[in-house]
């Protein structure tokens, strides 16, 4: 079974809005979006922390009543189905800084709320899944140099995720 950390902004596109609010996704990668759910829904698991700030936004961004799009129906399924979810605890340092991640990736300015995504990735060793969040494809080298595994849905150049 394949595990996973998913970044909020991958069911945010599956519904087809973006993340960032400038711009409509293409529908190829939506579409990719809406595939990667399907597949982690039949045969996957995500990883979440114990304290709850991932499924916290989630929450944030997405309906839990699983309507309208494909990507509130992930967030419900979350919800519903423990048996998709692995819990582990994320711990942060004296600064507040999560202590999986390395001092690099919070030096280079990475997005500090992209940072819980990067640290379970780093603590459990699977990918993080990203949709449009440029974060991750500005500072792929630096992330990657760090063993964090990054599936691109809609590959790594920014312009090509728009209409």
């Amino acid at each position: 079974m394949n595990r996973w950390v998913v970044d909020t902004n991958v069911p945010v596109v599956a519904n087809g809005r973006n993340d960032n609010g400038r711009k409509r996704v293409s529908p190829s990668c939506q579409k990719s979006t809406i595939t990667f759910l399907m597949e982690l829904h039949a045969s996957g698991k995500i990883l979440l922390d114990r304290k709850g700030e991932m499924q916290k936004e989630y929450r944030r961004y997405l309906n839990p009543k699983g309507q309208p799009g494909v990507g509130d129906r992930f967030y419900q399924s979350i919800l519903q189905r423990p048996d998709k979810i692995e819990r582990f605890d994320l711990d942060k340092n004296a600064a507040g800084e999560y202590i999986d991640l390395l001092a690099a990736i919070v030096g280079a300015g990475f997005d500090p709320d992209d940072r819980k995504f990067a640290a379970m990735s780093v603590k459990e060793g699977v990918p993080v899944v990203n949709a449009t969040d440029s974060d991750w494809a500005k500072n792929r080298a630096l992330l990657e140099a760090s063993g964090i595994q990054i599936r691109f849905l809609c590959g790594c150049a920014p312009a090509a995720w728009y209409e």
